[in-house]
């Protein structure tokens, strides 16, 4: 099984030198479980010989636009298409009405004269908290992490923890730097690819580079580092870590 990147920018990262952080996870007889499913998902996808069309199993980790704002494209041209069949979506129980109700019922809900809802379009199943769900003998457990915190809210946001052929991998998508909902994860693990912004003007919802330079050794030497600005990087190897992942890099497992 591999895991490829069809890119790894950030949110606003433009034009076809990087993609937004989504990726795909494939089997050897080529099952695809498309991880977060961002706007620019029609280019990244095209760009490797893929469409819609191939795409069968979604995760979403939480309700921002590069994670979510290429669902109308795949459900609807999937509806469409008579070789398709639904996509099955994995998305966490506290976000599936948002999902439809607050970003995708807009564009999608009148279709053929009729009012559709998330289950014309998708098999939808609803992630418990602290749940997982099974693709191709493979269990993802869903990790919370925190992404916004408005100081009233906390943004439903969810990482994965699974293992492939004895590899524990963390995902952690979009998340702040947080030891005290992270660390077993960061602990158990053997290969972590973590969410990391570079910008010169730090925000307050990503993990930055200059605080992921202070966790201990043990840890940034099992970590890739995805979901920077466009830009010069720094250079993540002379400081313990395993590197940036690159547009397109594949992993091996």
């Amino acid at each position: 099984m591999k895991l490829l990147f069809l890119g790894s920018g950030s949110a606003f990262t433009v034009g076809s030198n990087n993609f937004q952080s989504n990726l795909l996870l494939i089997t050897e007889d080529n099952k695809k479980l498309l991880i977060d499913c961002g706007s620019d998902i029609r280019f990244s996808l095209h760009e490797i010989g893929l469409s819609y069309a191939d795409i069968t199993d979604i995760y979403i980790s939480h309700l921002h636009s590069d994670h979510i704002g290429g669902l109308e494209y795949i459900g609807l041209c999937s509806k469409f298409d008579p070789r398709c069949e639904k996509p099955n979506l994995y998305v966490s129980k506290d976000i599936v009405s948002d999902l439809w109700d607050r970003s995708l019922s807009g564009g999608m809900r009148f279709v053929e004269g009729d009012i559709k809802n998330l289950n014309s379009f998708f098999e939808v199943y609803p992630l418990k908290n602290r749940g997982y769900f099974v693709w191709e003998n493979v269990k993802f457990h869903v990790v919370k992490v925190t992404h916004i915190n408005t100081g009233y809210f906390i943004m439903p946001t969810y990482g994965l923890f699974f293992e492939l052929n004895n590899t524990k991998i963390l995902l952690t998508t979009d998340t702040q730097l947080c030891l005290d909902m992270l660390e077993e994860y960061y602990t158990q693990a053997d290969i972590i690819f973590h969410d990391c912004e570079t910008s010169k003007f730090p925000t307050s919802v990503h993990a930055h580079y200059q605080e992921l330079i202070s966790l201990p050794p043990s840890i940034k030497q099992k970590m890739w580092l995805y979901g920077y600005q466009p830009g010069e990087l720094p250079n993540a190897e002379t400081d313990g870590f395993c590197g940036f992942v690159n547009k397109g890099q594949v992993f091996e497992f």
